[in-house]
């Protein structure tokens, strides 16, 4: 059996009259669809270590902590079928974080060199986001489903 790609996933909440989730969007690749930072844990790096990291490569943004983690799913690869293996986590930011914003991503990592522009959705999501990243977002509060009046 392979071992799976161990991976992190970030549901980042401000907190205004209703809550937000971050969420960005690829320049120039609408098929990848909308999504939460996401991505792959290096080797010894711990999980928090590896969302926080996520979450400053895909966003810029600096000014989040981790609340908790919400589950871990066992999920093969949308395209590949490889297994993987994501914990997602539920993280804050403050009320005064921007509304939108465009992050060039640097570094050596799989979208360096790609431009995302991020901005934060009121919960709960009026869409689905890519590869179903909003599955678990119940978790934090069973008001949050996908799709306003509808849970999964």
């Amino acid at each position: 059996m392979t071992r799976p790609r161990f991976r992190v996933a970030a549901y980042v909440i401000r907190r205004r009259a209703v809550p937000e989730l971050l969420v960005f969007d690829h320049i120039g690749m609408p098929e990848a669809g909308t999504q939460v930072p996401a991505g792959g844990v290096k080797p010894g790096e711990g999980l928090e270590g590896a969302v926080l990291r996520e979450v400053a490569e895909e966003t810029g943004l600096l000014t989040v902590t981790v609340v908790r983690q919400i589950t871990v799913e066992d999920k093969p690869h949308p395209e590949t079928g490889q297994p993987r293996r994501t914990s997602f986590f539920y993280l804050h930011t403050s009320a005064d974080t921007p509304d939108a914003w465009k992050h060039h991503v640097h570094g050596d990592g799989d979208d360096a060199g790609l431009t995302f522009t991020c901005r934060f959705l009121p919960l709960p999501l009026k869409q689905p986001l890519a590869d179903d990243q909003d599955t678990w977002l119940g978790r934090i509060d069973p008001k949050w489903t996908t799709v306003a009046g509808e849970s999964r």
